[in-house]
């Protein structure tokens, strides 16, 4: 965790790459997406705790249909900048059986988690797994799983704002910032 000095020198000595204006734009397309695809089908959706919150919160009142929510926690960072060994700390729930289930997750990074999730879900017995993540990083390499809704692509650099952290602070940033490169 960054001391209140350490995290406002983190957002000072960081670049803007994505305005509040391009996620806002980003999180509306999505959900027509959503809305498009699964409107008729009375999903179960799921948020991964804590970095989908932000995301989540603000896709939810776009989408123009019922649908049912819970959430998950699982994570491979911590407030670590790699991912290591996946965590559950709250596992999907039964009540996945037998739905279309989609989860809603901040960023697909090496796609190691997602993929878990979803092996988690179907073997619990859901009938089809969607998932949409506010971003994607583009990391130069194939990925395990591909998300199915994308609100946008953001190059393979450590990120934070719109839900994700640094070190724990700065998820509630409205734009997306980028430690700058040295």
């Amino acid at each position: 965790m960054l001391t209140h000095r350490e995290a406002l020198a983190a957002l000072e000595q960081a670049e803007i790459i994505r305005s509040e204006e391009q996620v806002q734009d980003a999180v509306a397309r999505v959900a027509g997406e959503i809305n498009a695809v699964l409107g008729q089908r009375h999903p179960l959706l799921l948020s991964v705790m804590g970095g989908a919150v932000v995301f989540t919160g603000q896709l939810l009142p776009l989408l123009d249909f019922p649908l049912d929510f819970d959430y998950l926690h699982v994570s491979r960072y911590g407030n670590d900048k790699q991912g290591g060994e996946l965590n559950w700390k709250v596992a999907p729930r039964e009540n996945v059986a037998g739905r279309v289930v989609l989860v809603v997750d901040d960023i697909l990074d090496e796609g190691q988690t997602l993929h878990a999730i979803k092996q988690r879900v179907m073997e619990l017995g859901a009938t089809q797994f969607y998932s949409a993540v506010f971003a994607d990083k583009n990391i130069g390499k194939r990925k395990p799983i591909n998300a199915d809704f994308v609100g946008m692509e953001l190059p393979d650099r450590f990120v934070f704002g719109y839900g994700m952290d640094i070190h724990g602070a700065w998820r509630n940033l409205p734009a997306i910032y980028a430690v700058k490169e040295p």
